[in-house]
């Protein structure tokens, strides 16, 4: 998968150089490339933004910037442009699926009161939220959006760690532990350390319901309802 994102503030953008998308990045697994939008702009002192009409505080990104550095980044229109905005559609891991099915994604970050709606009318496919608050710009949003979508690239995590997740079943995680056995007077749940896989899932299974009905009360009343509320198993015993 190619990943191309556009920012006024490529610095912001050294994590992805680390860890996991690091290590992916540099077997060529995936690639990452920042595009720093102030390369593309007309104005001698590269100047991106100006005042917006109509009044109002703040400065709003100039469209031709933008619009040229698309233009150069994915000039066949082979990618999924998405610009990163507090009013888009909600990130999911739905999204996640959706977007890992994709060769190309192309994200951009919006900065300062926003962008020209002329260039999102004309080059972006849509705008995505990562949750229902506002931060300073979208470098941020879209480091989150590659993290989680990167995880689903051939070869970057182990299969097995991603059908064992949050949200991979409409659940969100069991405990994890490792040892010591024991901490601080805490020992790690019997069952765990049983050798009996077949109670282990079953306990995982219970924990992983707990914890989603706490936490997250609108998962849980999506869940079928053999899994919230199984049917008691019938005696084999015989009636006399």
């Amino acid at each position: 998968m190619r990943i191309d994102i556009l920012t006024l503030f490529p610095e912001m953008f050294t994590p992805l150089k680390t860890s996991i998308i690091g290590r992916a990045v540099n077997s060529g697994k995936l690639e990452i490339n920042v595009h720093d939008i102030r390369d593309y702009t007309l104005d001698k002192h590269k100047k991106c933004d100006d005042a917006p009409f109509g009044g109002g505080a703040g400065m709003v990104m100039m469209p031709q910037p933008i619009a040229d550095a698309v233009k150069a980044v994915d000039p066949e229109r082979q990618a999924r442009r998405i610009f990163m905005s507090p009013r888009g559609r909600v990130f999911s891991q739905d999204i996640v699926l959706e977007y890992a099915k994709c060769d190309r994604l192309l994200i951009l970050c919006g900065h300062y009161e926003g962008v020209d709606q002329r260039v999102l009318d004309l080059y972006f496919d849509e705008e995505l939220s990562i949750g229902d608050y506002v931060l300073t710009g979208g470098e941020i949003p879209a480091m989150a959006v590659v993290d989680a979508v990167s995880r689903y690239v051939d070869g970057v995590i182990k299969s097995d760690s991603l059908s064992q997740e949050s949200f991979s079943a409409g659940l969100l995680e069991y405990p994890q532990y490792t040892r010591p056995q024991e901490f601080m007077g805490e020992k790690v749940p019997e069952v765990l350390t049983s050798g009996n896989h077949g109670e282990v899932d079953k306990w995982r299974l219970q924990k992983s319901l707990e914890i989603t009905k706490a936490n997250r009360p609108d998962l849980y009343a999506k869940l079928p309802e053999e899994l919230t509320s199984p049917k008691p198993k019938k005696s084999k015993r015989g009636n006399k």
